[in-house]
């Protein structure tokens, strides 16, 4: 599964939380969750957790605080996957 892809699929994940002000374009791999997508901290929480089942991984804190923008996200997301082979 390359990048992109993981990509879809985290869109997929956040779009489940974006408040009704947000489109789903505002999306980006540079995206702030919660300075840009406005995601506050309990759907930020809700997000990690559909991460963990949809990639099969385990975020520990550590990760949760570098997990700023998307990007950071896919970062973390690849590392983990890297990890568990």
């Amino acid at each position: 599964m390359g990048n992109d892809q993981h990509f879809v699929q985290l869109k997929d994940i956040v779009k489940t939380y974006l408040p009704e002000d947000v489109p789903i374009g505002a999306i980006g791999e540079d995206s702030n969750f919660v300075k840009e997508l406005n995601i506050n901290s309990a759907n930020l929480v809700d997000i990690i957790l559909d991460v963990e089942d949809a990639f099969g991984i385990r975020l520990e804190n550590e990760d949760m605080d570098k997990m700023h923008t998307v990007r950071d996200a896919l970062n973390i997301i690849t590392q983990k996957l890297q990890d568990k082979k």
